[in-house]
């Protein structure tokens, strides 16, 4: 995607489609929207006066400019109440606008900075900027035919046309530019089938990022992850015949001495439940489990991309979860980078196994805190649906730093309790503790599983089974893989920006 900022009234900028934002219950025209009435011989206030469009979320009305004008067609979005406009409202209406051009076969647009909402320029602009480079995206690269179910035409340019602040402007096309582009790339990791993205697949990508974006990359195999006690994702990945990963990115954007944020996401490539096998019915499907992974990754592209002076941590624990006569069995009892054993009661519950080994490895930085995130339990679907992921930590800053966070990103998260109560069904008769604590609050025990590993570090964890991927509802999204929580992380590291 190409993005530019231009500064100049956005009804003399040559552009295949402007994208106005009306605000419902307008009624008196002003700005933008006025000269574009102007223009058009008042025939946007007479559709008002219609009622053909009232300015309700994603409502769309186009117009055709006189010959000669600047935009060839200017595209009217509502956005619903105007005090109720926030980030997210923008980023899905301007996903919304991607959409339409699409339909019509234009591959760019040009979209109105406009000053009459509460948000400011670089929210703005920012807010805008990733609503179309977000729904911009598509996953087409193991394709060998056209689908003409598929638009033609790519949406590959934006103009953001602003006449106020130039370097708010700027800044917050940047920062959206560079969190969308992380994102997408956590989308496409996602996309890749299992044959694809396999765990060296993963290490090949970090190595590219370090080449790129000029990050320090570590990555264990086999023998170094045996010679750093990781006994538990070695337990794991056991029953494939691909070899797992231990991978490790670097931002060293702060002084040396201060202490790094530390992103952990599971990279689980697919997930077929090992010998605790899960039903044939979407298991394709399992691709998916590397989300968190995914998401770190993009994340780590885009602190990189943004040169953020604070010093970042990313760890992705990466393998398969397959059955074979290698792979572990439920009963087997397994050892952890920390020390503790566990008993494996359902190799299905593969995730947190492998988190183990990774929150243990994320102390020995001394970090200033840890987040991780995963695809972990279906139970947190069941708790927040698909419009939340779960939060809980052993920090209360940290997790309403991270829920904010979500609320400036539209990836949001909601707490759930980390009780010692909870504990008692993590207790085994034969091991230090067990990998899952039965049907009750699934989602809670194992972030308390995963607390185990954490030692004093402020440690929040993200369950986001439920947010990961879908059907792709909003207008930015596309069925598959959403990214999600890699603007979320990225809105939380730069909070803590000094």
């Amino acid at each position: 995607m190409n993005v530019e900022l231009i500064l100049q009234d956005p009804l003399t900028v040559p552009s295949p489609l402007l994208v106005l934002p009306l605000p419902e219950g307008t009624e008196t025209l002003e700005g933008a929207l006025a000269s574009a009435d102007a223009l058009m011989g008042g025939e946007l206030e007479r559709a008002l006066e219609r009622k053909d469009i009232t300015g309700k979320k994603e409502e769309t009305f186009l117009l055709f400019p006189p010959k000669g004008s600047g935009p060839e067609r200017i595209l009217v979005v509502g956005t619903g109440k105007g005090d109720e406009v926030d980030a997210e409202v923008l980023r899905r209406v301007f996903g919304r606008a991607v959409r339409v051009a699409e339909g019509m076969r234009l591959g760019a647009l040009s979209v109105w900075v406009d000053p009459g909402f509460s948000l400011s320029e670089a929210a703005y602009a920012q807010a805008a900027t990733e609503g179309v480079v977000l729904a911009a995206w598509s996953y087409k690269e193991l394709k060998t035919q056209e689908d003409p179910d598929d638009p033609d035409t790519d949406v590959t340019h934006l103009s953001l046309i602003s006449q106020g602040d130039e370097e708010e402007a700027r800044r917050g096309l940047l920062i959206g530019l560079a969190q969308a582009r992380g994102e997408n790339l956590a989308r496409t990791l996602q996309s890749r089938p299992g044959n694809v993205a396999t765990p060296t697949h993963l290490g090949e990508e970090a190595k590219r990022l370090g080449k790129e974006y000029g990050l320090n990359v570590t990555i264990l195999g086999p023998k170094e992850i045996m010679d750093e006690g990781m006994g538990a994702l070695l337990a794991v990945a056991q029953g494939s015949e691909q070899e797992p990963r231990f991978i490790v990115l670097e931002h060293r954007g702060g002084e040396k001495k201060d202490p790094p944020l530390v992103l952990v996401g599971k990279g689980l490539t697919f997930d077929a439940g090992g010998i605790s096998i899960k039903p044939a019915s979407g298991m394709e499907d399992m691709k998916y489990d590397m989300s968190g992974g995914a998401a770190v990754l993009g994340a780590m592209q885009a602190v990189a991309d943004l040169s953020l002076p604070i010093n970042v941590t990313g760890v992705v624990p990466s393998s398969e979860n397959l059955l074979s006569g290698k792979a572990v069995k439920p009963g087997d009892v397994i050892p952890t980078r920390e020390g503790k054993t566990v008993e494996v009661v359902n190799t299905d519950a593969e995730g947190r196994l492998i988190l183990a080994d990774a929150l243990s490895f994320a102390q020995t930085l001394k970090p200033a805190a840890v987040v991780d995130c995963a695809t972990l339990t279906g139970a947190c679907v069941v708790a927040l649906g698909y419009q939340a992921a779960g939060i809980l930590g052993t920090d209360e800053s940290l997790v309403q730093a991270l829920r904010e966070a979500g609320d400036r990103s539209g990836e949001r998260c909601w707490p759930l309790p980390l009780w010692k109560e909870y504990r008692e069904q993590l207790k085994s008769s034969v091991a230090d503790l067990k990998n899952v604590g039965g049907r009750p609050a699934g989602t809670i025990t194992a972030a308390l599983f995963l607390k185990e590993f954490v030692g004093e570090v402020p440690w929040a964890h993200l369950d986001i089974a439920g947010t990961a991927y879908g059907e792709g509802k909003l207008s930015y999204h596309r069925k598959g893989g959403y990214g999600a929580p890699t603007r979320m992380l990225l809105e939380w590291v730069r909070s803590r920006v000094a």
